[in-house]
This record gives C-alpha cells, structure tokens and sequence, in this order.
C-alpha cells in the first residue's frame, strides 16, 4: 500500500493538505462496490484525505466497512429490508429519486438498489434537494421501518429519515482552490489536473492532455456545447459519468422533452436546469419522443434558454455529446463528413453544427490501458474539484484577451463566441485566479486549440453546404506588432498537399521546371530570417542548382530592395533557407521567382497566399526566363489540387494546349516580372 511521492504529490500535499486522495484506492473500491467513482471519492475523501501511509490505512477500514456495510449489491436486497425491520432503521449509500404522488397530495422516494418506489420522505427535504426530482444524486440515506404502517392497507412502512447528499457543501471551496493553485507552475497544474481525474500525465502526449482539458470546459464553462467523436476505448463518457455530481450521463441517447427541459404537466424543471453537464453517450442514437425535441435542443444550445407555454425558462447547464467513429478519421473524411455518426436530423444541419462551440479530436487520444494510462499518485478528492469547478461557471474571462489577441476576419459573430467560451473555460481551468497573469505562450496555445476545435466544426458546415460556408481560413494576430498566424484543424493538414490556407512569411510552394527525365517537380521552400547577413542554404549537399536558384533571388531582392520590400533593408538580414522537393526532381532547378517570393515574405513578415503554386526562372538581371513545359506545370498543379497558378505571362501562349475541362479545376494567374510575382503571391 506504500508509495514513493513524487515532486507533484509532495507539492500537492503542501497546499492541499486534506482534500487528496489516491488514485489507485478510488479504482481498487469502485470496481468492487455498485456505485460511481465520485461516491467512493466521497468516503476516501472524508476518512483518507492525506499522504500518511499509516493514516491511509486506518481511514481505509472504514471506508471498507462503510461500503461493505452500506452498499447494496444485486440480491441483497431483502437483506437490509430485514436489517431495516429487526433494527427499526438502516443506513445505505444509494441513488435517491422522489415523485409527487398527486393522489395522496405528497411526495414518494425512490432507492433503486433496494426496489422500493413507494417510500415516505418530508416534504421539506424534496424542496431542499429539487435534483431527487429530475434523475436524482446519490447519497447517504438513514431508512426507518414502522412495523405498525406496515398493517395498515396500502402502508408505506419505510421512510427517509435523514440524508446527506454525496457532494461537497464548503463554502471556501473555491478560495482554498485558487490558493492551493498558486505554488503550481500552470505545466504542473495541468499534471495535476489530469491525476485528479484519474489519469497519469506522464503516459500522454502534450496533444492528448490538451484534448482532456478541452472534455473539463463545460464543467467549468455556462451552457458550452461540446462534440467529442473517436475510437473506441478512449474514455470518453469516464468523465461524465464518474467524476462529478454536477455532471448527468444520458446511456444510448434517449431523452425526453420532459426530462431534459420542462415538464409541462407538472412545470418540474428538467436536467439542464439541475445539473451543470447533460451528457449524451453514444450520440449516434440521440432521439426525443417529441417531434420538435431536436429543434427545442437546438434552440437551447443557441441562447441558453427554452420555452414552456408562455413562459421563458433559461438555463445554464452544457451540453456534450460523445460517440464513436467506426473508422479511422482519414476514411471518414473520405466515406463523409466527421458528424456524420450523429443521427439523421442533426448530420447534415448546418443551423444545428453552428451551436457546437467546439469538436474535441477523439482520435488523439489513446486507448486506456489501466496500467498505463491510470494513475497511482495523488489528486484532489472528486467532490472539492466538482465543486470547486461549479462555482468557477459564473462570469467569464474574456477581458484579458481584449488588445492581446486579434481574431482574424474569417470569423463569424458564432464562431467568436465559440473561441471566446473555449478560451475562457480553459483560462478558468488553469488560471481559476482572475488575478493570476497569463503568458503569451499559454494564450497562444489555448487560442490556437480554440480556434481548431471551432474551426473544425465549419469544415464540417462546408462539406455539407460549401457555397455558404466558403472561408474557413481561422486566424489571429498575438499582440500589437504580431503576425497574422493561420490555424489548421490537423486531419485535414498534410505537408505534402497544397492547402487553402496562407503559409506563414517565407513558406512557398515553387515548382522547378525539371529536367527532361524528371518532368516538373514541387518543392516546398522555407525561409526564416534575423539580425545579420547573407543567405545560409540548409540542405547539404546543396544541389548547383538549386543554389544558383538561390544567388539568382539574393541578388534580385538586393538590387531591387526598394520596390521589393520598400524601406527594409535585406543586407542586414541573414536568411535560412531549405527546400523539400516532394516529387522525382530534387535538382532545384529554375526556382528563382518562388526564392524571390520567400525571401521577400520572410523580410515583410507576410503570409504566402494559400492554395498557390508559384513557378518561374530568374536571370541575375531580373528577366524571367521563357517556361519549355507550361502544360505539363499546369497539369502538376491540378494533380497537387493547387487553387491557384501563378505563372510569367510569357507562358500564356502555350496553355492553349490545355484540355478545357483541366480548366475548369484551377485558376491561373499570370506576372509580367518578379515584382509583380511578389505582390500577387504575397497577402496583402
């Protein structure tokens, strides 16, 4: 039962002295006992909260004994119905729902674990804990037994007696909690995060800790609306189910209007007004037994609010939806679209797509192995991290973006809103201190994640109605001075294909002419440059010709630095330069005006328009050189699926060659010389 502390458990205990547990307890009871992780956290919480093996191991008889004694399993049921009845009153640990019984004019219990519909509680414990109304909670409940009910006809000789709802009720919750996070560094904190849901950091990529921070933003995030879709085996709905009080879990998709909104008989307010999550599991199955149901989620996930007759109700609980791809993401691009699993009604909606604030990648994520991925060290007690992300929803923290970070304009109003509410619910998750200051590179990262996450889900609005949905180019500058930066959702990103979006300053996509053995070749040339002088080339051994391509567009954007780069200076620059050639010629041959475009873009800090081919020679006098295989360049470009050409105009002539339907599938863009190859490649 001992255990080596690490640096982060030791951090921990110095701050979160009594609100730890270990990790490894929590799965070792859950697995035994019929009830969620959160409800043996509770207990291990209560009697184990501490680092001292001696003390773990005291408060773990009694934990033991407790579930041992106050736990139900399948077929004891009679068994404490007569403990019940022998004693006159028996405590166990079980869901508790309630309903009006209308007839009689009061309120009836419900413990499943026992099979008992029909059990008398005080009117005043329903109105204190109104959740045992919709799906119930779990908690510690004294049952009495009077035998002398038990006579009479239609008797209801059990009775609550007293309860305790399984969740913290500390009022300094959240101050311990953002005290407690001030000795972390925020890399420490989001280790520590990720342990006291269970998982062991160190087994995952920087990648996957991102995605699992991005599951904890509606806990922390009013009425967020979350999509998660990936293989199987990934732990999808574990955190949903198991991890917080404040979170429902609806198995197999099946909802009722009732349920999740209003009960228009009674006016019993549904899940979304009781919990702080509403989870659907297996979302391919999402149904509501309303025909409108779909359209009053959809109007609920758009404003926060829902109607009932004449009355509007808001709400604030998130919504998430989890499921499965049955193949492997680059088929499902191919075979659809990937919110394609969802069900018929909502697939192929782009109204409904557009309220989704964020599509965490399920597929990089790794499958659970317990071994592995499950951790053995410390994290904060589940029920003091629920609550202490409960009171975190109210306000939000989009102030301190404001001047920081600008939102590039392929953003609608929605997806603004969309970013604005991931990047605040993870500064809430990381930085809970409003006070605490944050970086610029955790901004950048948390807009960059932000950005994908929304933007992945207008890929998905464009497959469906690519007419409206047209410019999906996300972007944002960090800071005053900074450079426009274009963020890729990563399954559509391959570094060999041409892609709409802008390549950052000094990247092109150049297209030598090849030799006659080789035919034309793409290269991808790369251009950084900073304080100094003269042009360092990367590949070694440096083919001639690519480094006479290179002298070529040196000596060009020296002589001819004014009406390139206006008052900038390029002596007093050093440039890095690389080429990758991605086809049989890896000569380099005939790329002067692609080198000239790069080194002028890396100098301007300008972003390379996306989707473009730039081909065409230089002589050191800044004429270009006539193109022997125009169409055969043309016909490259269409294979690489290239948007666009740009082309010296003296090559015009020979594309009338070029069969008609070839073009209808690229447009091509012609310059009279290198300058105005610089000005048309270039964003302006």
């Amino acid at each position: 039962m001992t255990m080596e502390l690490d640096h982060l458990d030791k951090l921990a205990a110095s701050v979160f002295d009594g609100y730890l547990v270990r990790k490894d307890l929590v799965q070792k009871y859950s697995r035994q006992y019929p009830v969620p992780t959160y409800v043996v956290e509770f207990l291990l919480g209560r009697y184990c909260a501490s680092v001292d093996a001696e003390e773990i191991a005291e408060g773990l008889q009694i934990v033991e004994k407790q579930l041992k004694d106050r736990t139900v399993r399948t077929g004891e049921e009679e068994l404490f119905k007569a403990r019940a009845r022998e004693t006159g009153s028996v405590k166990i640990i079980d869901m508790l729902k309630a309903r009006l019984d209308a007839k009689n004019d009061c309120y009836v219990a419900e413990l499943p674990s026992l099979v008992l519909r029909d059990v008398r509680i005080d009117d005043e414990m329903v109105r204190e804990n109104e959740r045992m109304l919709t799906d119930g909670f779990y908690a510690e409940v004294t049952l009495s037994y009077d035998g002398i009910i038990a006579q009479e006809k239609g008797g209801r000789p059990f009775k609550v007696d007293a309860l305790r709802p399984i969740q913290m009720s500390k009022s300094d919750v959240l101050d311990i909690y953002i005290k407690g996070r001030r000795a972390f560094t925020t890399a420490e904190w989001a280790d520590f995060l990720l342990r006291s849901i269970g998982l062991e950091p160190s087994a995952f990529s920087e990648r996957a800790k991102r995605v699992a921070l991005l599951r904890m933003v509606p806990f922390v995030e009013r009425n967020y609306n979350l999509v998660e879709l990936g293989p199987r085996g990934t732990g999808k709905s574990h955190l949903f189910q198991q991890i917080s009080p404040y979170a429902h879990l609806i198995s197999g998709g099946k909802a009722t209007v009732a349920k999740m909104f209003v009960n228009n008989a009674t006016g019993q307010r549904g899940l979304v007004c009781q919990y702080d999550v509403v989870c659907f599991d297996e979302v391919s199955g999402i149904s509501f037994d309303q025909k409108d149901g779909v359209n009053i989620m959809k109007g609920y996930m758009a404003s926060g609010q829902f109607s009932r007759a004449k009355e509007n109700i808001r709400a604030e609980g998130s919504i998430v939806m989890v499921g499965n791809l049955d193949v492997d993401v680059e088929q499902q691009q191919k075979i659809g679209h990937l919110l394609s699993p969802m069900p018929p009604e909502m697939r192929d909606d782009t109204a409904f797509m557009d309220r989704i604030h964020a599509y965490a990648p399920g597929w990089d994520y790794p499958k659970l192995k317990p071994s592995e991925h499950l951790t053995d060290h410390f994290g904060l007690v589940s029920d003091f991290l629920s609550e202490g992300w409960s009171r975190l929803r109210s306000g939000n923290r989009i102030s301190f973006m404001q001047g920081r970070v600008h939102l590039g304009g392929a953003l609608s109003g929605r997806d603004i809103e969309a970013v604005n509410k991931t990047v605040s619910g993870l500064t809430k998750l990381l930085f809970p201190d409003p006070e605490m200051p944050i970086s610029d590179e955790d901004l950048e990262w948390m807009v960059r994640i932000a950005l994908e996450a929304r933007r992945r889900v207008k890929e998905q609005q464009r497959r469906v109605f690519k007419s409206e949905f047209r410019n999906t180019h996300f972007s944002y500058i960090l800071g005053p001075e900074g450079v426009e930066q274009f963020v890729a959702t990563p399954e559509l990103h391959s570094d060999e294909a041409i892609e709409s979006d802008p390549l950052p300053p000094g990247q092109v996509w150049g297209v030598s002419l090849g030799t006659s053995e080789t035919g034309p070749g793409l290269y991808r040339i790369e251009v950084t440059c900073g304080p100094g002088s003269g042009v360092r080339i990367l590949n070694q051994p440096t083919p001639p010709a690519f480094r006479e391509s290179v002298r070529v567009g040196e000596q060009n954007l020296y002589t001819r630095a004014k009406e390139l780069v206006g008052d900038r200076n390029p002596r007093e620059e050093e440039f890095t330069i690389q080429m990758r050639p991605l086809d049989t010629d890896k000569s380099g041959e005939g790329l002067g005006v692609p080198v000239l475009v790069a080194l002028c873009g890396a100098v301007l800090g300008r972003n390379t328009r996306g989707g473009t081919m730039v081909v065409g020679a230089l002589n050191l006098g800044g004429s270009i050189e006539m193109i022997p295989n125009a169409v055969r360049i043309a016909e490259l470009a269409i294979d690489k699926q290239a948007q666009t050409l740009l082309m010296p105009v003296s090559a015009r002539r020979q594309l009338n060659d070029l069969p008609d339907e070839l073009w209808t599938k690229i447009s091509i863009e012609f310059y009279k010389d290198g300058s105005d190859a610089v000005f048309k490649a270039l964003v302006e």
